[in-house]
């Protein structure tokens, strides 16, 4: 027996009805080859792993533009920790934990420079809006590979576009997902906050505290163990209610104390300066893109490409290339004299 063939007999007894089986799948938008061993879903996560996209998120900001520290989240470490979270919960509810993981490491492909604060800047550059979500999803379809896209399942791209609370995945695992991205980025958030020195966790309601816990470890145990309890044999993953509120009002406290605080203003200001001069640069510049965004304007839009271009960017390679562009290169002047 192949060894995906074993894989989707091991799917079909063990996990749950609700659960979507790899064999399942609704395919690709371009047939390929199967693989003999693998299944698409495991393919999906593959190709997101190895492609250019997935490597740069080690240096994009998850809150606090580059920081110094070695121990500060990035857009990697927190892609990491929803794929670990998404697994647990797909574990415990019996579901396809591949589907779960692939969609989780694919979700923040498409996210700009400077955290959600680029992509809020990104938002009001350009014409026709922009959205992390709908940018990963662009990122695995056109451009990764030169303009050929990773062409993922249809499962994996829906779990990605749906990610966000507004968003209304198709299948439980792309669920998970969603759960635990809120889950990851409220709690990593919230312990860099309080290394940074902005916030103590005492500072933190009580209420709050009282139904999630004092530490990280407690926090992200009860939303999992709440999800179990309240999602166990149905059609739906969701936290108890108690739970979810807490979690709602800790990411409130969150958004009045540290994403819109006066110091990260301040920040988000110098980065709206940096991408706001880079877009109209490259607006009135194009042929200064590089060839493969270049060559894209054949078939998308300037002001697409430009934001194409710009969400890619890490932080520092933002600031290189604001430097590079805005920035006087210092004169080697010949002494006369001598």
């Amino acid at each position: 027996m192949q060894l995906k063939q074993r894989t989707f007999e091991i799917e079909k007894a063990f996990l749950s009805e609700y659960a979507c089986k790899s064999i399942e799948t609704r395919g690709r938008a371009r047939e390929e080859e199967p693989c003999s061993m693998r299944t698409e879903f495991q393919r999906d996560r593959d190709r997101i792993i190895y492609c250019k996209a997935f490597r740069r998120l080690k240096n994009k900001t998850q809150v606090f533009f580059s920081p110094e520290g070695d121990h500060y989240v990035t857009r990697l470490t927190h892609t990491l920790d929803v794929a670990q979270i998404a697994r647990s919960i797909a574990r415990m509810l019996s579901l396809n934990e591949d589907l779960a993981e692939a969609i989780a490491l694919g979700h923040d492909l498409g996210h700009t420079p400077f955290g959600h604060s680029g992509e809020r800047i990104l938002n009001k550059l350009s014409p026709t809006g922009f959205e992390h979500n709908v940018q990963s999803v662009r990122v695995v379809d056109v451009l990764e590979k030169d303009g050929k896209g990773l062409n993922l399942t249809f499962e994996v791209r829906d779990g990605i576009l749906n990610h966000k609370k507004s968003g209304k995945p198709s299948t439980l695992e792309g669920k998970c997902v969603s759960v635990a991205d809120r889950i990851a980025y409220i709690n990593h958030d919230l312990d860099d906050a309080v290394r940074a020195g902005i916030l103590k966790i005492n500072d933190v309601p009580k209420d709050i505290r009282s139904v999630l816990g004092n530490t990280s470890r407690e926090r992200i145990n009860t939303a999992i163990s709440s999800v179990y309890k309240n999602s166990q044999g149905k059609n739906s993953v969701e936290m108890e209610k108690s739970v979810e509120k807490a979690s709602e009002d800790l990411r409130s406290f969150m958004f009045e104390k540290v994403y819109f605080s006066e110091s990260a203003k301040g920040e988000e200001q110098k980065a709206e300066r940096m991408l706001t001069a880079m877009y109209e640069y490259f607006i009135k510049n194009p042929e200064a893109l590089p060839e493969t965004y270049f060559n894209l304007m054949q078939n998308c839009g300037k002001e697409q490409v430009v934001c194409d271009y710009l969400s890619s960017m890490t932080d520092r390679y933002a600031v290189y290339m604001f430097n590079k562009i805005f920035v006087p290169k210092g004169w080697t002047f010949i002494d006369e004299n001598n």
